[in-house]
């Protein structure tokens, strides 16, 4: 089993920036694909951003050119830089590893983008 622990979230004003990272223990997480979701209040979990194991990363179109996704192996972490926030980035951002059919979550990171 896989444990995956986020940390980084806060509050931040329109156009701020928050870094967020996600650790992982009980598992190396090189070969994985690690994710990002967003879960707006009273919304569904929604994928964001995305890094396989061989680096190559995706996001969704609503933080291209905003957000950054990266990881460390030998720190078994990943990190989601986040610029430009705006109100609607608000949320809680969960961490996922996944490799077939192994699939681990975080607990998850609010996030909360407001003046």
């Amino acid at each position: 089993q896989a444990q995956l622990v986020e940390s980084g979230g806060g509050r931040a004003q329109p156009g701020g920036s928050l870094l967020l990272t996600c650790t992982g223990s009980g598992k190396r997480l090189n070969p994985y694909t690690m994710r990002w979701y967003h879960q707006a209040p009273g919304k569904q979990r929604e994928w964001v951003a995305e890094i396989s194991g061989g680096m190559m990363p995706r996001y969704v179109d609503s933080v291209k050119g905003r957000f950054i996704i990266s990881r460390d192996n030998p720190k078994n972490m990943v990190s989601l830089q986040m610029n430009n926030l705006k109100p609607e980035d608000t949320g809680v951002y969960f961490c996922q590893a996944e490799l077939g059919a192994n699939i681990y979550w975080g607990q998850g990171t609010q996030v909360t983008v407001s003046s």
